[in-house]
């Protein structure tokens, strides 16, 4: 059925809001890596495990305005520990972390958003190797998951969650560089179109900086429109975007009720957005068909009204397929 699921942006009421990541882990770390966490002014210079750099973007100049969230490792009296990891690619191993309160100690309480108590996103910085995962917590306070590099290069890593009894989402992020080769991504171009497992993927509409617009995923196989996108962490669709430059994050999913299970909905997933600032964003679409879940990422550019012809369309030779 051609059931359209209308989106709005998740955590990001006001353009200061922009920035709020999504970040799921879980799984019990070594006593080690909890050896490893750092003090509140260590965590605030960024310093982690393997050489990692922990670089972090600053505030706004303007010291009245709210932060970006999802740029730094220290936000709301919470600290992102140091990431203990493999170093690099061709290794098997983990990926841990804890989340610290004030007192350095491991926070073990967390309200559930959008079926999980925590959500991880992992990225490369040029865009390249999104996973969106949810691993588990153990009753140290510390989440892990088996991990792998499949290349190299510097990495960020998301943490999302609500701790118990706050009601807003926290966001802290760390980098984590990783030994061996890798090619950077040319993001020069817009990318509207994507194969991803035979699927294809049409983002339609456009971002426009500081004002509300409409941005369409449809989803086709073979010529054919895709009617059974399945329920996914309570949505029908879930999209991602990272602003080019400090991969500030901003995460968009289904307003209203949560589908029934069983429930399918397509070809095309509808998404309320509002880029905070002028420049290139970093999409990723999540679906789920068949029971299994596939990304597709584009690249926009913001538009203004005028450009945009006081609408969601493009002009096909701003695309880059």
């Amino acid at each position: 059925m051609n059931t359209t699921t209308r989106v709005s942006l998740y955590g990001l009421g006001l353009v200061a809001a922009f920035g709020t990541a999504f970040l799921v882990a879980s799984a019990v770390v070594p006593p080690s890596a909890l050896q490893q966490r750092p003090s509140t002014a260590e965590a605030a210079h960024g310093e982690t495990t393997h050489g990692e750099t922990g670089e972090t973007t600053a505030a706004p100049a303007d010291p009245a305005a709210e932060p970006t969230r999802g740029v730094t490792v220290a936000a709301g009296g919470f600290l992102l520990s140091s990431i203990s990891a493999p170093y690099a690619t061709g290794e098997e191993g983990e990926l841990s972390f804890a989340v610290l309160d004030a007192d350095g100690e491991a926070v073990v309480d967390f309200t559930e958003s959008h079926e999980k108590e925590l959500h991880l996103i992992v990225v490369r910085t040029d865009g390249q190797e999104f996973r969106h995962v949810h691993p588990e917590l153990s009753v140290d306070g510390t989440w892990s998951l088996p991990w792998s590099w499949a290349t190299g290069g510097s990495y960020r890593v998301f943490a999302d969650f609500v701790p118990e009894g706050e009601e807003d989402a926290i966001t802290l992020t760390r980098s984590v560089d990783v030994a061996g080769d890798f090619a950077p991504a040319d993001v020069h171009d817009q990318v509207r179109e994507v194969e991803v497992d035979g699927y294809t993927v049409e983002l339609s509409g456009d971002l426009h900086a500081g004002s509300s617009s409409t941005l369409t995923l449809e989803v086709s196989r073979d010529g054919a429109p895709v009617t059974t996108i399945e329920p996914y962490l309570g949505a029908f669709g879930h999209l991602v975007a990272l602003r080019d430059g400090d991969l500030a994050y901003l995460h968009v999913h289904p307003e209203g009720t949560e589908p029934e299970p069983g429930a399918t909905s397509g070809p095309q997933v509808e998404f309320a957005t509002e880029a905070p600032t002028p420049g290139r964003y970093l999409l990723y679409f999540d679906f789920k068909v068949d029971g299994q879940v596939r990304t597709a990422a584009f690249v926009l550019e913001t538009t203004t009204q005028e450009t945009a012809g006081g609408d969601d369309s493009h002009s096909d030779d701003e695309d880059s397929h």
